[in-house]
């Protein structure tokens, strides 16, 4: 009998049940919100769907995640070595190959003026780095925490290994990708509020073809003149264009599918999950992680607001040729801030059309984004 007493005891001091923090059941709440705004509201289901699940995980088995230096058997946590690649940069600049393949740069090389106001929204990146650095952050975590601003997962990541920051990792990958998926809440209040009824309904003068002969030129030419002025965006700009040199030289069709799809998933999932699984209660439920997530919330709105003030200052220039709308496609959230401009203005007049014109800004977003990863990293001397 006592035999079996034991037995059952060891059962049930085994399950999560008896393990569990008020820290471990608020986490598991906000895994299920986040669940349910991926599935039931369908904001990007991609990156919110395995982000959730692995923050659902980690909460209920600390261990799923563990350094295999602090455990008995010598063998770390299984999402442990999915999160192993994030810190070697591996993930992301793959994500990046896969985003170069889906992307269309059309619109962008058709519209060079789009690179201004993908440039205006990075305003949000600078801001948040002085604002972390007066909050207490040392430079180099104020520069990674910074970079949140751009609504960039993979480059946030990117940056914050190679700064050395990875204890804020966990932190600053999660609030990078609830930006991201939370583009469609947070974003069109900021819009509205920069931007008149009239200044909405603009319509824009329909994009001029672009030859081949221009989309194979441009990840050739964009490579080179970043990769020489800053180095350090190699891994993530180089990938970028290799991925949309696929898709555009039209030779190699098996390569753009397997790095817009196939691969491209794969490595949503790892890495979707093993950023979610560094969300435990004890990890996540700090001052810091407050800050970094009040920081990022405030770096992508100021974000959102320089492009649509700099869409506003070129609408006055053209005389009103410009909705200052796809300014606020500037940060790096491809393809939703872009979508999120054609809502907003239609919303104002159901036969506009922005969405091809807010493409430009986005994916000039992209690269902005990797281009302030690298200035960050030369000034460092990373």
């Amino acid at each position: 009998m006592n035999y079996i007493i034991t037995t059952f005891s060891n059962l049930i001091h085994q399950t999560a049940f008896l393990n569990l923090s008020w820290g471990n059941i608020l986490m598991i709440g906000v895994a299920l919100v986040f669940m349910y705004l991926a599935i039931a509201k369908e904001y990007e289901p991609l990156l919110l769907v395995p982000i959730s699940f692995g923050m659902l995980l980690v909460n209920m088995y600390p261990t799923i995640i563990a350094d295999p230096s602090v455990t008995s058997n010598g063998a770390g946590g299984l999402l442990h070595y999915f999160y192993v690649l994030d810190e070697w940069s591996i993930l992301p600049s793959l994500i990046f190959m896969g985003v170069g393949a889906m992307t269309d740069f059309a619109p962008l090389i058709a519209n060079p003026i789009s690179f201004l106001m993908g440039a205006a929204a990075q305003l949000g990146i600078y801001m948040a780095y002085f604002m972390a650095i007066f909050l207490g952050f040392n430079d180099k975590a104020a520069a990674a925490i910074s970079i949140i601003g751009g609504a960039d997962g993979p480059t946030s990541i990117f940056l914050c290994s190679k700064l050395g920051q990875t204890e804020y990792m966990g932190p600053i990958a999660v609030a990078a990708y609830s930006y991201m998926s939370l583009v469609p809440i947070i974003q069109p209040p900021i819009m509205k509020l920069f931007t008149t009824e009239e200044e909405r309904k603009i319509k824009m003068e329909q994009l001029r073809p672009v030859s081949k002969l221009e989309r194979i030129l441009f990840p050739i030419i964009v490579t080179i003149v970043v990769v020489m002025i800053l180095p350090d965006t190699a891994p993530l700009v180089g990938m970028l264009m290799l991925g949309n040199l696929f898709r555009e030289s039209g030779v190699v069709k098996q390569l753009t599918e397997t790095a817009s799809n196939a691969l491209m998933y794969i490595v949503v999932i790892l890495l979707g999950t093993s950023v979610g699984a560094t969300t435990s209660a004890e990890a996540f439920l700090k001052l810091d992680t407050l800050k970094i997530v009040a920081l990022g919330l405030i770096a992508f709105a100021c974000g959102t607001a320089g492009g649509v003030l700099l869409g506003k200052l070129m609408c006055k220039i053209t005389h009103g040729k410009i909705n200052p709308l796809i300014g606020s496609a500037g940060v790096s959230a491809v393809p939703m801030a872009a979508r999120v401009s054609q809502k907003v203005g239609s919303e104002a007049d159901p036969t506009n059309f922005l969405l091809m014109h807010a493409m430009g800004p986005n994916v000039a977003g992209v690269i902005g984004t990797a281009v302030a990863a690298g200035t960050f990293m030369a000034i460092f001397g990373v």
